[in-house]
C-alpha cells in the first residue's frame, strides 16, 4: 500500500496501526504498547490521503470515514504533528497547497461586503455554541498563561490586562477596538482607564450582544459599538487596539490596513495589534481551515506584516511573540467542547461536532509543533509616544 509506505518514511517517533478499507493492517513507525488504530472506511482515501492529506484527512474525519481506536483525535494529531513539525507533509500536498493558495490569492478579494460574509460564516452561527467553550467574557483569541496551570478565565484576564498595560492608557483618551468581538476588551479598557472606547465589528451577533452588555453595565456614555468596516472610519484616536482581527484582513489588504491605522492615529498615539502569525517565510493557508472554518483568513509571516507596517510610515516600538499560549488556549476550548458534546450535537449534528473538534484539536497541535505563534505589535508614529523601557508593562 503506497500510503503505508509513505507514512513509514514520515514517522520517526512512535507510530500507530493503519487499517485500510479492505481491513488490512499496516504498522506505521514504531508503535508503543496498545497503539492508536486508524481505520479507513472509504477506499478512495487510500489515494486521497497520499496526495493531499492536509485537506482530505479533516474531511474524512468530519464525515466519519476515518475512525480512531485506542486513542483520541488529539493524541493522534499530537503524534502526527510531532513527526511533521514545521515541514510540508509531502511534495504532492505542497504543490496542491501552492496551487490552491495562488488561486485563492488571485481570486480572494476581502472587500467590505466579502469581509462581512466571511465574518458571518464563523461568528454568527450561534452565540450559544460560544458560551459552551469560551470563558465568561467570550474572549475568542489567544489567552496569556503566566502559568500553564492557569484557568482559561485567569489566562484571558491576564491577556486583557497585558494589552491594557501595553496601550499605556491615560484618562479621557479616545480608543478604537478594531474587531471588538463580543465587547469585553473594550468594556475593560473603559473601566480601567476612564477612556472613551469605540468598538467595531462586522458580526451582527457580536454587535447586538456587545450593545446589550454596555446597557446592562450602564457604560453607554463611555463605550459605543458600531457595525462597520475599519476602512469606513474617518476620525482620530489616541489608542488603537486590534485582537484576533488581522488574520481576516487578507494579504492584498495589509498595506491598506496599516495605512488606515496610521490615518486614524493621532500624532502621539499608540496602536497594539495582536495576531496569529507564522515563524516561517510566507506560505499558503491551510486548505481545510480555509474551506470549512475561516474563509478569507490568512496568518502572516513576520516579514509580511512588517513590510506593510514600514510602508504605512509606522514605527514598530515593541514586538512580543507568544509561544505555546494559543496551544494551551485551544486545549481549554477543545476540552470544554468535548465535555459539552451532547449539547453541541443537539444544537447542530454529529458531523458539525466532529468538524469543530478537528478544528480545535488540529489548531492546538499546530501551535504546539508547527509554525504558528501569536505576534503582538506595538506601533507608533514617533519615538516619544511610548516609554523608553518596557518596565511600565510589568509594574
Amino acid at each position: 500500500m503506497q500510503l503505508a509506505r509513505f507514512l513509514n518514511k514520515v514517522f520517526k517517533k512512535s507510530g500507530f496501526i493503519l487499517i485500510d478499507a479492505n481491513n488490512n493492517n499496516y504498522i506505521i513507525g514504531e508503535p508503543k504498547e496498545n497503539p492508536i488504530k486508524v481505520k479507513i472506511l472509504n477506499p478512495k482515501l487510500h489515494y486521497k490521503l497520499l496526495f493531499h492529506p492536509d485537506l482530505y484527512f479533516g474531511e474524512a474525519y468530519t464525515d466519519g470515514e476515518i475512525v480512531l481506536e485506542n486513542g483520541s483525535l488529539t493524541e493522534f494529531l499530537d503524534l502526527v504533528l510531532m513527526n511533521i513539525g514545521r515541514r510540508e507533509f509531502n511534495f504532492f500536498s505542497y504543490l496542491l497547497n501552492k496551487a490552491r493558495g495562488s488561486y485563492r490569492y488571485l481570486t480572494n478579494f476581502n472587500f467590505i461586503k466579502k469581509s462581512k460574509m466571511n465574518v458571518s460564516h464563523h461568528y454568527d452561527i450561534s452565540d450559544d455554541l460560544y458560551d459552551l467553550f469560551l470563558d465568561p467574557k467570550r474572549q475568542y483569541s489567544c489567552a496569556y498563561f503566566k502559568n500553564e496551570t492557569d484557568t482559561l478565565e485567569q489566562a484571558q484576564n491576564n491577556k486583557i490586562q497585558h494589552i491594557i498595560k501595553k496601550l499605556n492608557l491615560k484618562p479621557n483618551q479616545k480608543v478604537l477596538d478594531i474587531g471588538c468581538g463580543w465587547g469585553s476588551l473594550a468594556i475593560d479598557i473603559a473601566k480601567a482607564a476612564q477612556c472613551e472606547v469605540t468598538g467595531i465589528t462586522l458580526s451582527e451577533n457580536q454587535h447586538k450582544y456587545a450593545n446589550e452588555k454596555v446597557k446592562e453595565l450602564n457604560l453607554e456614555n463611555q463605550v459605543k459599538f458600531k457595525l462597520i468596516d475599519y476602512r469606513e472610519l474617518n476620525e482620530k484616536f489616541d489608542r488603537i487596539v486590534s485582537v484576533g482581527m488581522f488574520e481576516h484582513v487578507g494579504r492584498k489588504f495589509y498595506n491598506k490596513f496599516f495605512k488606515q491605522v496610521e490615518n486614524l492615529l493621532v500624532d502621539d498615539g499608540v496602536a497594539m495589534i495582536h495576531t496569529i502569525g507564522s515563524v516561517d517565510p510566507p506560505r499558503d493557508p491551510h486548505p481545510w481551515i480555509t474551506k470549512y472554518i475561516f474563509p478569507g483568513g490568512y496568518t502572516p509571516s513576520l516579514s509580511e506584516a512588517v513590510i506593510s507596517i514600514e510602508k504605512a510610515g509606522l514605527i514598530v516600538t515593541d514586538i512580543e511573540v507568544l509561544k505555546l499560549h494559543y496551544s494551551h488556549t485551544l486545549r481549554h476550548w477543545k476540552e470544554n467542547c468535548l465535555s459539552n458534546k451532547e449539547k453541541i450535537i443537539k444544537m447542530f449534528d454529529e458531523k458539525f461536532f466532529r468538524m469543530w473538534e478537528f478544528y480545535l484539536a488540529g489548531c492546538e497541535m499546530a501551535f504546539k509543533w508547527g509554525d504558528q505563534v501569536v505576534y503582538q505589535f506595538q506601533l507608533a508614529k514617533n519615538y516619544t509616544s511610548t516609554p523608553v523601557t518596557r518596565d511600565y508593562i510589568y509594574q
